[in-house]
């Protein structure tokens, strides 16, 4: 009898331990971007940048930019036979434009104005701290490709599996390195 009630409440303790863990986790799939908030203090100050887009439209880039899915990824590459990091990435769709851009990912922390997640249109650049989300510096980024009823997708070129250039969603794992995002082009 005194092993049962041992038992008993052992299998009650796993099932509310169970439960509570459960409960607590994150969708993997954000869908309203007004959920969405940066929770980075960027350490180091970056000067503004102002980028000269007047004569691109966002979506012409855009366009070209999704030409390049599946480039290979290749750091600190800005040549699409080898491939691309993610600011070789986006540095090779604005110098097809002959439009002039940093071409390190943590110098477009001030480029352009700051809009909020929600108001993100096509062609708008979104920032993220590098893999490690404590660093305070950005280290990740992409072009927006859509915000369909808070539903963020952009282009970047990634790392991990060696994917290369591709479309993501923001993801729990992107949200928790999320910076801003900064608008270059006229709307």
């Amino acid at each position: 009898m005194k092993s049962n009630s041992i038992y008993l409440i052992i299998i009650f303790t796993i099932v509310i331990f169970a439960t509570g863990c459960s409960s607590s986790k994150k969708s993997s799939v954000i869908t309203n971007n007004n959920a969405i908030k940066s929770h980075v203090i960027i350490k180091k100050k970056e000067p503004s940048i102002k980028i000269n887009t007047e004569n691109v439209k966002a979506k012409e880039c855009i366009e070209f930019a999704e030409t390049l899915i599946g480039v290979k990824y290749k750091y600190g590459s800005t040549v699409k036979e080898n491939g691309f990091d993610c600011s070789g990435f986006v540095w090779y769709v604005f110098n097809h434009f002959n439009i002039t851009v940093p071409r390190v990912s943590e110098e477009f922390t001030n480029a352009g104005k700051e809009v909020s997640i929600s108001e993100s249109k096509p062609g708008d650049i979104i920032l993220f701290t590098g893999s490690d989300a404590s660093s305070a510096i950005v280290g990740h980024m992409g072009l927006i490709t859509e915000n369909k009823n808070g539903e963020i997708t952009f282009l970047h070129a990634a790392s991990g599996g060696g994917k290369g250039v591709m479309k993501s969603k923001m993801s729990e794992y992107f949200i928790t390195r999320f910076v801003k995002v900064n608008r270059v082009f006229l709307f």
